[in-house]
């Protein structure tokens, strides 16, 4: 399976985008949120990805962000929410404020969502009320270990970040990878981890 992609934005569409990663382009399909935070094409990008596997096709949905795929992915275990479904909820509401909205049972917010009923918000409130509350939190923290990585970064992660781009990934993509192992392995450990220990755990986001 796919876990992620990294490589240059070749194309994009409404509703999706290629991705050239050495000289094979993917085809991506993303949220109308992610595909506007986007740059142009040509850029260097880096995306979560859920591959989608069928009789007749595989598809890729890809996300700017690990928990908007975390979300995604607890989205499709509600009974009657497939992929397409899930990936038109996220594009009509971030990710923090859909937990709310499910977490204060608001309904009429819900509805207000291209594709789904009262029956369906009523499904996602019952269903995942206590599956999405850390998400919201983790959001708000997710944009400031963005911050903090790139404001205040400490000798060992701009060492990383410096050994990541020798190796031929690009400034952001290489900052993003460590955004997303501080979350994996939590922050203290995080902290703790050696200059080896952080490049290896990058490189394996980054793989």
């Amino acid at each position: 399976m796919i876990a992620t992609l990294s490589g240059k934005l070749l194309l994009r569409y409404q509703d999706r985008v290629i991705v050239d990663v050495g000289g094979v382009g993917y085809e991506v399909y993303l949220s109308a949120e992610g595909l506007s935070r986007l740059g142009e094409c040509d850029t260097d990008i880096f995306l979560f990805i859920y591959t989608h596997v069928r009789e007749d096709a595989i598809i890729l949905y890809g996300f700017r962000e690990e928990e908007e795929k975390e979300m995604f992915l607890i989205l499709k275990t509600v009974s009657g929410i497939g992929p397409k479904l899930a990936l038109s909820i996220l594009s009509g509401m971030r990710v923090s404020e859909l937990c709310r909205a499910i977490g204060s049972k608001d309904i009429k917010l819900l509805t207000s969502l291209q594709g789904v009923g009262k029956r369906t918000a009523e499904r996602l409130c019952v269903d995942l009320q206590e599956k999405v509350g850390h998400l919201a939190s983790e959001t708000l923290a997710e944009h400031g270990d963005d911050l903090e990585i790139n404001r205040n970064a400490g000798s060992i992660m701009m060492d990383v970040i410096s050994a990541l781009v020798n190796l031929g990934y690009p400034d952001p993509v290489a900052r993003q990878a460590l955004v997303a192992v501080k979350k994996r392995v939590g922050r203290e450990p995080f902290a703790d981890m050696s200059l080896e220990e952080m490049l290896k755990e990058g490189l394996r986001t980054l793989a």
